[in-house]
């Protein structure tokens, strides 16, 4: 009878240890497992998280870049002041009943140039310069006018009377006004008729604004056709 019991105890004993051998496995694998499945969650965010950034940074080096390509834009439409110099600005005498100085500005640069109200010509080194036949000195009509890359514009002295035809002019020298009365932008330059064998006459006559037509200047120096 004692040994039967013990033959059962050890049996009960034994499964017992098998069941419990098994569920610590189960445990085991389970804990194993779960770990294992948090890595790659793990990885994932990190990447997600990566993405993100490199996508904000990617925003802001966009809107960096359109900020100074229009910064680079409005820099490039800025139209630069025209120089006055002795091969840019010329001079021809036009004889008859509506006889006139013709001034001719060429902008010989490869970009857009500003010219305001009219050209500031002292004759034979005068101390003032040509009166304005539109508006005085303090008072401008604000003509401006671009003259285009390799462009042209005009200004007209009429001379078609005695008095504002007078006597033959040795030299002139040009200075070019800025946008406010009596400012000049840049000059001058000196242009020696002699040199150039030009005969222009010139008395007490006035200078229009500048044009961008010949036709145009002439006609608000009253000398048109």
């Amino acid at each position: 009878m004692t040994a039967r019991r013990s033959r059962h105890r050890s049996a009960a004993c034994a499964a017992l240890a098998l069941g419990l051998a098994g569920s610590l496995a189960l445990t085991g694998c389970n804990s194993h497992s779960s770990k294992k499945s948090k890595k790659p969650s793990s990885k994932f965010s990190s990447s997600s998280s990566k993405t993100s950034k490199t996508s904000k940074s990617k925003k802001r080096k966009i809107i960096g870049g359109g900020a100074a390509a229009a910064g680079a834009g409005a820099a490039s439409r800025r139209v630069p002041d025209c120089y006055p110099s002795t091969y840019k600005v010329t001079f021809s005498q036009q004889t008859g009943p509506k006889s006139h100085v013709a001034v001719k500005f060429k902008n010989s640069t490869s970009r857009d140039c500003k010219l305001y109200n009219a050209p500031l010509l002292r004759f034979n080194n005068a101390k003032d310069p040509l009166p304005l036949l539109q508006g005085t000195p303090g008072h401008l009509d604000g003509t401006r006018i671009t003259v285009p890359a390799h462009g042209y514009a005009y200004a007209v002295i009429p001379t078609n009377t005695a008095a504002t035809k007078g006597t033959a002019q040795k030299s002139v020298a040009i200075d070019f006004m800025g946008i406010s009365a009596g400012s000049a932008t840049h000059g001058p330059a000196t242009v020696n008729f002699a040199e150039k064998r030009l005969h222009i006459s010139v008395g007490k006559s006035k200078v229009t604004n500048w044009s961008s037509s010949i036709h145009g200047a002439q006609l608000a120096g009253g000398v048109g056709k």
